[in-house]
This record gives C-alpha cells, sequence and structure tokens, in this order.
C-alpha cells in the first residue's frame, strides 16, 4: 500500500460563499483514493454544500457527511449536501469532510471545491416611509409596521405569490385538501409549527380588518397600503375554499400531534396532513361566528376595492352566521384534533360579535339586535382569540353610543389599569396569563384604543395603551424589544421552525432547534411571547413559553401599531402621560 500526502487546502479565513478548498489526499493504493476537505469555522455553521471538482474520473464515492445532489456520469463534478444530523457545526471547530473512492487511469486525483454555508440570511428589509408633517415618535412605528406584515408573510402557506419578499420561504402544503379533494391550500401557518388552525387565523384575519378599517391613513401614509390588503386577503381566500357548502366548515389542516414531532421547514413536510370540518351534527358556533365576523369585516374592506369579491365575502359571512346560530356547540367538542391546541371556552361572544360585524356590513337591524341579545356582560377577562368580550362591547358602543355597553368596557379597563385588579410586573406591563403575556396586554391595548377613538376616556386610555405598546419595544427594566428584528436586544431566537432553518436546499431538523445561535433567518416583526410577571426574560428557542409566535400574538398588536400611528398623523398623540 502506497501513502502520498499532497498539500493541505488553501488558507480560509471565515466560511463564506465561494471560497476554494483543496483536498488533502490521505492515501492512495492500486485504483484507490483516500481524501479529506477542511473547512476551519469562525462562525456557526448550520447547513453546507460542497461542490467537488476531480481532476481525473474517479467512481464509487463512500462518504458519510451528505447526500450526493449531484453526481456527474462522467466521474469528475460532484455536489453534496450535509445530511440532516451533520449541518450543525460551533464556530471555531473544523469541519473535516472526509471521502474514499476508485479512480482511473494511473494518477490519483487532486480535486478542488467550492464550500458554501448555507446558514445565512438574504433577506432585505423595505424602506421605512416615515410620512412629513407626522407627530413626533419615540419609536418608529411604521418600521414596526412594515415588519409586522413580513411576519405574516413569512407564515403563508400554499402557493406563494410572484411578489414573494421573504427569499427563505418557498411553495408548501400544496397537497392540503379535503374529504372530497377540496382544495385547501393557502392561508398562515399557525405558530411556530405547520398546522392551519382556523380559529385563530380567523381572529388574525377580523382584527386585521378591523384595524385597516380604522386607521387606513397609517397604512396608505406609511406606504403599506397594498401590503396589508394582502395580508388581510390571503387568509380570506383560504377560509372562502374551507366553506364548502352552508353547514360544512374545514376548521383545521394538519395533526398537531405529528405536526409537533416534526423540527424542519413547512417546504419539507412529509407527514399526513388530514382535514377536520364542522357540519350540522358536529357544530362549531365559535368558529363559525369568528369566521363570519372576518369575512363581514373583510367585505368592509374590500368594498370599494373589488366590489364582486367584497359581496362573496358577505355572501358567505351570512350562511356562516346562519350555521353557527342554528347548530349551536363549541367546535372543539366536535373536532377533537383542535383540543389539545385551541380549546374553545364559549361560543356566545363569537355570536355576538359575529352579529355586529354583519351590522357593520349590512345595516340590517336583525343583526343588531342577534348582537345586543348573544354580546357577553360584564367586565371583560382579556380578549384573545377566544373571547371576544370587550372588543364586541367596544363595537357596539361606537354603533349605538348606549351606556349599557359604555358601562362594561369602563369597568374592564378599571380592572386592567393601574389600581384595578390585574397584576402588574415591576416595569409596568399588565399581567393576566403565563403563555403570551404581551398578546393579552397588546390585545387589551388596542381596545382601548378602539373604545378611545370612540369617545371613551381618549386620554386616559391611550396612555395606557401607549405604556404597554412601549413596553413591548424597549420601555422596560431590561430595554429588551420583543419583536424580532426590531431595536435593542430584539429576540434573535424565536421558537419557529421554518427561520431556524438554514437555507435551501440543506436540511433541517432537531440539531437546528438545539442550535445555540441565533436563528439564521430573522423573522421579522414576529412579537415574542415575552417575560414573566418579574419581566424575567430569555432569549432561548426552547422556551416556548416566552418565546412562541403567532399570527394570533401580532394580529391586534399590528393594528394598535397602526392606531399609534393615525394618531401621530392627526397630531393627536398623548405627549403627557406621566
Amino acid at each position: 500500500m502506497l501513502w502520498k500526502a499532497l498539500f493541505i487546502l488553501v488558507a480560509w479565513q471565515h466560511c463564506c460563499h465561494g471560497e476554494t478548498l483543496t483536498m488533502k489526499l490521505l492515501q492512495h493504493w492500486d485504483t484507490n483514493w483516500e481524501g479529506q476537505f477542511t473547512v476551519p469555522l469562525q462562525s456557526n455553521v448550520l447547513g453546507w454544500e460542497l461542490k467537488i471538482n476531480f481532476s481525473v474520473p474517479v467512481s464509487g464515492i463512500q462518504q458519510w457527511d451528505g447526500e450526493w445532489l449531484v453526481k456527474d456520469p462522467k466521474g469528475k463534478y460532484f455536489v453534496l449536501l450535509n445530511k440532516v444530523d451533520k449541518g450543525y457545526h460551533a464556530a471555531g471547530t473544523t469541519l473535516k469532510i472526509r471521502m474514499m473512492g476508485k479512480f482511473s487511469g494511473s494518477t490519483p486525483p487532486t480535486a478542488t471545491a467550492e464550500f458554501t454555508d448555507l446558514t445565512g440570511d438574504t433577506q432585505t428589509v423595505p424602506p421605512v416611509h416615515i410620512p412629513s408633517g407626522q407627530q413626533h415618535t419615540d419609536y418608529n412605528y411604521e418600521e414596526v409596521l412594515v415588519k409586522s406584515l413580513l411576519f405574516y408573510e413569512a407564515q403563508r402557506s400554499g402557493k406563494l405569490p410572484a411578489n414573494n419578499r421573504i427569499p427563505w420561504r418557498g411553495d408548501s402544503a400544496l397537497g392540503d385538501q379535503g374529504a372530497n379533494g377540496e382544495d385547501l391550500t393557502g392561508g398562515y401557518y399557525d405558530a411556530g409549527d405547520h398546522v392551519k388552525f382556523n380559529f385563530p387565523m380567523a381572529y388574525t384575519t377580523t382584527m386585521l380588518a378591523w384595524g385597516y378599517l380604522e386607521w387606513k391613513d397609517a397604512y396608505t401614509q406609511s406606504g403599506q397600503h397594498q401590503q396589508i390588503l394582502d395580508a388581510i386577503k390571503w387568509p380570506l381566500d383560504y377560509l372562502l375554499k374551507c366553506h364548502v357548502a352552508p353547514h360544512e366548515l374545514y376548521v383545521q389542516v394538519g395533526d398537531g400531534g405529528q405536526d409537533h414531532g416534526f423540527w424542519g421547514r413547512p417546504e419539507d413536510m412529509k407527514m399526513p396532513r388530514p382535514a377536520f370540518k364542522i357540519t350540522e351534527s358536529k357544530p362549531g358556533s365559535d368558529v363559525a361566528g369568528e369566521t363570519a365576523a372576518a369575512m363581514a369585516a373583510g367585505s368592509l374592506v374590500f368594498k370599494h376595492i373589488n366590489a364582486t369579491y367584497a359581496n362573496i365575502l358577505l355572501t358567505h359571512a351570512k350562511q356562516l352566521y346562519e350555521f353557527a346560530t342554528q347548530f349551536k356547540g363549541k367546535y372543539s367538542d366536535s373536532v377533537s384534533a383542535a383540543a389539545g391546541f385551541y380549546r374553545s371556552g364559549d361560543y356566545q361572544d363569537e355570536l355576538g360579535w359575529a352579529g355586529a360585524w354583519l351590522y357593520e356590513a349590512t345595516g340590517e337591524n336583525t343583526y343588531l339586535a342577534d348582537a345586543e341579545a348573544n354580546r357577553v356582560s360584564g367586565a371583560g377577562w382579556g380578549d384573545s382569540w377566544d373571547d371576544k368580550t370587550t372588543y364586541t362591547n367596544v363595537l357596539l358602543y361606537k354603533l349605538t353610543k348606549k351606556d349599557i355597553y359604555k358601562t362594561d368596557v369602563e369597568a374592564t379597563f378599571t380592572d386592567w389599569m393601574p389600581g384595578g385588579t390585574l397584576e402588574y410586573t415591576p416595569g409596568g406591563m399588565a399581567y393576566r396569563l403565563q403563555w403570551g403575556t404581551l398578546r393579552y396586554t397588546v390585545n387589551m391595548g388596542l381596545a382601548a384604543m378602539m373604545a378611545a377613538d370612540a369617545g371613551l376616556h381618549a386620554k386616559q386610555y391611550r396612555c395606557w395603551a401607549l405604556s404597554q405598546i412601549k413596553y413591548a419595544l424597549g420601555d422596560n427594566p431590561a430595554h429588551h424589544s420583543y419583536v424580532v428584528g426590531f431595536g435593542a436586544n430584539a429576540p434573535a431566537r424565536p421558537h419557529h421552525r421554518s427561520s431556524s432553518c438554514p437555507s435551501m436546499p440543506a436540511p433541517c431538523g432537531w440539531d437546528e432547534q438545539k442550535n445555540p445561535g441565533p436563528n439564521p433567518h430573522t423573522l421579522y416583526g414576529a412579537l415574542v411571547g415575552g417575560p414573566g410577571k418579574s419581566d424575567d426574560y430569555k432569549d432561548d428557542r426552547n422556551d416556548y413559553v416566552k418565546n412562541e409566535v403567532a399570527c394570533d400574538y401580532n394580529a391586534a398588536w399590528q393594528s394598535a401599531i397602526a392606531g399609534v400611528i393615525h394618531l401621530a398623523l392627526q397630531q393627536k398623540l398623548p405627549t403627557d402621560c406621566s
């Protein structure tokens, strides 16, 4: 056996695209060879690709680190992509890629290779437009708005449009369908996973539409008018597909258990994606009501933009409302697959909420009477995808100006504001629940801003809402921004599968979930769950309580940010809130 060493690879300062490596020939005998490429790493690597050019034809290559993307029949050009469990390598270590095979001729092969680190992010953020003459603000709320809209684009399922602005996302879940082959592609992935839960998705749609309808100027003047319309229409198109008959509505695509057992991109999913629906015998007044509300609000959004589309939405909204009121029940009692993730507490609040939106969309008094009969009275616990108590009372007060709704809204914020029954963190965040702490406070912040615009305690409610919004942006003891990609000390490790993966085509798996470094792709605009009751927070992907992101987390948040921009445009932003 003959041993022959060649030269070690060229100097490598840091791993980046286009650098050339030289293979070190470890040994060769007869027509056999063994070689190694060596890559010192200055930063964490989550995925890599090696494009190899051999000097002579080789064959029968054995290696243990990757999968072959390209194998030249002539035996001279090969492309190797790391295996799913061979992608992560920490900064300061050395990646060694060893291989062996046979060669043709009398001279053993030499080889050069281009090593590509697939970890990096090529996404760019569009320029932020601050309207001239706008009242000065202490945070760049236009930037927050722009980035929140990018978050929704990152959550898209289905066939992506030609103007997709998220380069690390591609078409996914193109096989989503109902039991009879109905096309159920599209919509938003719920959170850091890949299930489409329609209840929080419909809520998200309603809240985005509400903010647009109230504060359209914020989007127009910030240059985001088309982007918000796209963000609202994307889920509406999907929800229309889900309503396959007057009394049949698909309410979930994907199995939560199987989905949560997979850490990777939606583009790489191979698990079954069952679809679940509600029917007359398995009703769901809550999700049908919320979907009706989303479509009624959507009809108002598109009324003067695309009247045909608006009419389609309103027709479906009416049918869904009739379904929700005639066949009553909680959807999570009918669809057990949803119960472990988005269990409904009740459906009466959704019936009141949907009735109010249908009244606003149609002007028909029957819907108003229903809304007033079904609305939940008293102080609101905290509105969310599952509770529309305060939202409905605010909307009904706006529509009727009746004192009964005013009284309940005031009681809600007496509880929520300092001095009420709600606990506050030392840094000033209203603390309702451990899971998604910021979700609840910004949801109620939006409700306060809507109530203020309706004429209730304008300065007090706006000041309180601003205090909670500013807490999330950095006015907190640790000076953390809790919005990914915005401000100081922003979260870099959200619990989000797709953004934690290296660039395609590198595989992704549980190594990426365990990666101690930042997510390789910035999930711009995502509001994380937030700190604990002592303002405690750690930017840790594995802590999904504090670092989960979700479409419903950003919905009222984005609309509240639009409200702040609107006030600044109107020179009405409170400046003396102390």
